[in-house]
């Protein structure tokens, strides 16, 4: 069978199963659209939550920039994982204790201020936003493959399916739809890998085959001769640190606490019946994740490995060492038609020279070779999961089981951002401050018009994307980092900070890091204002736009303290109230102590 026609049945039937699912579980009530009832089993909730976590960025994107970066990529794993530690420890409970739908409303009744859960709106827009568009450009990737066409009519194609599925089911729909998501996505993911891993090294376990020797009998372990390609050509070393460590630091660290600030996954935690569900819903998501997150840096290394492999046939430099282009497999056509994945001659040799012309120390090598310039002008670092199949020459199946499972990651994490910002502009905004007579009924229809606006804003911006899927993400994590981690972690353990501080903290937090990504990255909602001094030697002291989301929590922090301290205290009653939060349930008022 074709395999674009298998592909059609695969991920027809992956849709079918999830609009069925959408319809099965629509959502009747504000509680069950918002929360899902309350009702969903913590190891169920898990699930969601693992495939509501591991978006376009984790299945697509993730292992994608491993592939380029090697070793600095490993601050994605570090910081996305460490980071559900944090909010299992730090905030989970205590927020699905306090009971309410949202999280801009558990900051608005903290700060006892209507001023404090608008700003929190605001920040938990631009962070969801800011997360929707990476998952926007991981869908036009997936679906423009699946279809083979554009990316612009792949990511047209994957914002109606979002809309179907979303709007209809709210959060009762999109959790058990997420559970279906995450079973097709992980193994989607793992089969393809342990394929790979036992042409390369003979080991089933991709885990262990990245440690392993190839399986031509040559010993050489497999990250050796993957440094080994690379250096032939140019390239820094896959193993080595490329970027400065405090650009990692503060990255790792953003990415941690970002987690632990995001709304879409706080509100999984709402979903539990019980305040100790809520803890152990973390755990279990924590395991779910750990199957792809322990399998990413293999696929990521053995994609590179694969692609290299493809183009340099032969000896570097010598007259038939490059792959013809004339010559190039099918999965290199299909790529090219996405607009992904570009060629250009520029010697008019016809073969395809891929290597780094940066590199001053191989110039000479390149020249005497008869090279102008890497010729592979466009590749797009989003298509390395979807085409690592193609490129390993696995059944068809396979492929059109990998198309299903990036389809799949990348719309059950946009379903719960959408859901996130739907909720947070129907219930905290009309609701909570401007309509607060408003029925349920009406409530919900605003919901699901806000959730279709969300949709069109987010795609227009999927189509400008300033960076790739992941990159795109971590700008969301250091939004969430900066503004609403710092206002959540003080609503609970700090007593003193009062809505003064915390709206102070949140404003300035979330003010400084958007002017700076928007310095570095250029205004990405506006097409060809790219800058050009979003390069590390311009960056201030060497950090990324990615990476700031850390300072920028520092100065909430900051602010806020400093703030609280020069105003007058909260009321008592908040303050008993932030105490009692951190009670056990069961042990009586935290004022009985």
């Amino acid at each position: 069978m074709e395999l674009q026609t298998l592909t059609f049945i695969v991920v027809g039937f992956t849709f079918a199963i999830y609009i069925a699912i959408a319809i099965w579980a629509r959502a009747s009530t504000t509680s069950e659209f918002y929360v899902a009832g309350k009702g969903i089993h913590p190891v169920a909730n898990g699930m969601a939550t693992a495939a509501d976590w591991m978006s376009a960025a984790s299945f697509i994107s993730m292992a994608g920039l491993i592939a380029f970066k090697g070793y600095d990529a490993s601050v994605y794993l570090m910081g996305w994982t460490g980071g559900y530690v944090l909010l299992a420890m730090l905030l989970a409970p205590y927020l699905r204790k306090y009971g309410k739908f949202t999280v801009p409303e558990f900051i608005g009744d903290r700060y006892y201020s209507k001023a404090a859960r608008i700003v929190a709106v605001i920040c938990l827009i631009v962070a969801s936003l800011t997360y929707v568009i990476g998952q926007m450009k991981g869908i036009g990737v997936a679906f423009s493959r699946f279809l083979e066409v554009s990316f612009e009519v792949g990511l047209f194609a994957g914002m109606a399916i979002v809309f179907v599925y979303a709007v209809l089911g709210g959060m009762k729909g999109v959790t058990y739809t997420q559970i279906a998501q995450y079973c097709v996505l992980i193994f989607a993911y793992t089969v393809p890998a342990v394929f790979i891993s036992l042409n390369l090294t003979g080991n089933p376990l991709p885990q262990l085959g990245l440690g392993s020797t190839m399986a031509d009998g040559s010993g050489v372990h497999l990250l050796d001769k993957l440094d080994l390609v690379l250096g032939d050509l140019g390239f820094a070393a896959y193993t080595e640190q490329k970027g400065s460590t405090i650009n990692m630091f503060l990255l790792t660290l953003s990415l941690m606490i970002g987690t632990a600030g995001l709304p879409h996954v706080i509100t999984r935690f709402f979903t539990v019946p019980k305040v100790r569900d809520a803890r152990s819903s973390a755990g279990w998501a924590l395991v779910f994740i750990a199957i792809l997150y322990t399998t990413a840096p293999a696929v990521g290394a053995m994609a590179r490995l694969n692609l290299m492999n493809t183009i340099q046939i032969g000896e570097v430099g010598s007259a038939e060492g490059n792959l013809l282009y004339a010559d190039r497999p099918q999965w290199f056509t299909n790529w090219e038609k996405t607009g992904l994945l570009k060629f250009e001659d520029k010697n008019g040799d016809g073969r395809i020279q891929y290597y780094d012309d940066k590199n001053k120390d191989f110039a000479a090598t390149a020249a005497a070779a008869g090279w102008k310039g890497n010729e592979m002008v466009k590749v797009d670092r989003d298509i390395m999961v979807l085409a690592n199949p193609e490129i390993a020459n696995l059944p068809n199946w396979v492929i059109a089981l990998v198309a299903a499972g990036g389809i799949a990651a990348a719309l059950s994490t946009a379903a719960g951002l959408l859901l996130a910002i739907a909720s947070s502009i129907s219930h905290d905004l009309l609701k909570g401050v401007f309509r607060p007579d408003i029925s349920e009924k009406q409530e919900l229809a605003a919901s699901r018009v806000a959730m279709g606006g969300a949709i069109i804003v987010a795609g227009y911006f999927g189509l400008h994307p300033p960076g790739f899927a992941a990159q795109v993400v971590a700008l969301a994590f250091g939004l969430a980092a900066s503004s609403l981690f710092p206002a959540l972690m003080m609503g609970i353990f700090v007593k003193r900070i009062n809505n003064k501080g915390a709206i102070a903290g949140m404003l300035s937090g979330l003010g400084v890091t958007l002017l700076y990504i928007f310095w570095f990255k250029g205004w990405f909602f506006l097409p060809g204002t790219e800058m050009m001094a979003n390069k590390p030697e311009n960056w201030l002291m060497g950090i990324s736009p990615e990476a700031f989301g850390a300072v920028g929590a520092m100065v909430n922090f900051v602010v806020a303290w400093v703030v609280a301290n020069a105003t007058e205290e909260p009321p008592e009653h908040i303050q008993h109230m932030v105490e009692d939060i951190r009670v056990p349930a069961g042990a009586g008022s935290a004022s009985n102590h």
